[in-house]
């Protein structure tokens, strides 16, 4: 299956059929959990294929420890052996290949010790820079295969903008393999990204949570951002995946994607309670809860009370505290509340990010906003610190990015793959 130039799907012959249909409901509903649970990601079919689409390539793959099957076999390990697939080189991102690294931090250049190949560093390049990285490589094809978490400022999205575009410039093929959203691809949520704050945490104009694949959001940025230059691109589809469906409906195992993602709960609340990386207060790194857990000195029980005040749908705050072993306020015993998502359908992870965000400042004096705006960067524009600070409520802060996320909306509309 080819995208042309203007990210227009069209299928053609046997890998084409592969890439763009997807396979019914399978044995899941039968087994009790859903229609979801027969779920087959895009490297499974590719390898069902024999890789024909690979055929007589030299192939690297841009992977992390969520690149697995459902056998829980790392897709390097399996493709490495195969006669049928010519790997000859691993790109790591963020966190590194194997998963060693923590947040902000990769694991350089080096051979596997398991495969012997070539593993290359990508976090932090991109144009020119990362280009001459996959020249270097000598591979004919990049793959990406890497499990997303649903919101913007998750890396991994970005490595997979910044080597579409790296690849365009390396003149190289770029081949994305899909796998679920785990939070489900129901609908765009949140502030869309002003491209002056453009950084890692977000290059380009979507909304906070996209709810879109990584093979979608492929197909949009080669479309609507890479347009001038865009990469000659294939993207292989999973079978029985619906938009519905959340990570645990999918009957796939889950691999934290990165080390504070432990579950496919914590996945739920993160496109909102990520943005308390922004303040003073801790997101819950290094709790066993990271995103669910949220809090600082001196905060008390008031804040619990003032959330579950505004009776957000799906959602109740606990009044909670605990001890970080790692970030801010390490080994200290802080105050808070815990995120207890009730109803996964019903709950907004952006609304109730905001409203949380709008209740701590309220309830505890202590408020503070991270000296260098870093919320700035998390909701990509200022709108959002300058009308909390201005005592702005919940619904006036959700209200004053309605336009925006609608014109996007319509423009992811045009790149879903799938019902």
């Amino acid at each position: 299956m080819t995208v042309s130039r203007r990210g227009v799907l069209a299928v053609g012959g046997a890998m084409g059929a592969l890439a763009a249909t997807a396979a019914g409901p399978g044995t899941a509903a039968a087994a009790g959990r859903g229609h979801g649970a027969g779920v087959r990601t895009g490297f499974d079919r590719l390898a069902a294929d024999g890789y024909r689409l690979l055929a007589g390539q030299k192939v690297g793959i841009v992977t992390n420890p969520t690149g697995i099957t459902a056998d829980v076999r790392h897709i390097v390990d399996v493709m490495h052996p195969d006669d049928r697939v010519d790997l000859t080189a691993v790109f790591g991102p963020e966190h590194g290949f194997r998963g060693t690294a923590q947040a902000g931090g990769s694991e350089g250049r080096y051979d596997d010790p398991a495969t012997g190949l070539p593993v290359y560093d990508t976090y932090l390049k991109s144009g020119q820079a990362l280009a001459d990285v996959f020249t270097a490589s000598g591979v004919d094809t990049v793959v990406f295969d890497i499990q997303d978490a649903g919101a913007r400022f998750y890396t991994y999205i970005w490595t997979l903008y910044d080597c579409m575009e790296a690849a365009a410039l390396a003149g190289k093929r770029f081949v994305v393999l899909d796998r679920p959203n785990p939070v489900t691809g129901r609908a765009a949520l949140g502030p869309v990204l002003d491209p002056a704050f453009a950084t890692f945490v977000g290059r380009r104009e979507i909304s906070q949570a996209h709810g879109m694949t990584v093979a979608e959001l492929a197909l949009l940025f080669n479309a609507e951002f890479l347009a001038s230059r865009p990469v000659e691109l294939d993207i292989v589809k999973m079978s029985g995946w619906r938009r519905s469906d959340f990570f645990d409906a999918t009957g796939l195992p889950w691999v934290p994607p990165s080390p504070n993602m432990p579950t496919p709960e914590t996945a739920v609340v993160y496109p909102g309670t990520c943005l308390f990386e922004g303040t003073n207060l801790s997101e819950g790194r290094g709790t066993t809860r990271p995103f669910e857990l949220l809090g600082a000195e001196g905060i008390d029980h008031r804040w619990a009370a003032a959330a579950n005040a505004l009776e957000l749908p799906g959602v109740a705050f606990r009044e909670a505290y605990f001890a970080p072993t790692f970030s801010k306020f390490q080994g200290k015993t802080v105050g808070g509340v815990q995120v207890h998502v009730q109803d996964r359908a019903a709950f907004d992870p952006v609304r109730t990010g905001i409203a949380l965000l709008v209740t701590a400042k309220r309830t505890w004096s202590g408020f503070a906003w991270r000296a260098d705006n870093w919320i700035d960067k998390l909701t990509g524009n200022t709108r959002v610190r300058t009308m909390i600070d201005a005592g702005a409520d919940t619904d006036e802060v959700v209200g004053a990015w309605s336009a925006d996320l609608a014109a996007f909306r319509a423009v992811r509309r045009r790149y879903l793959q799938y019902r």
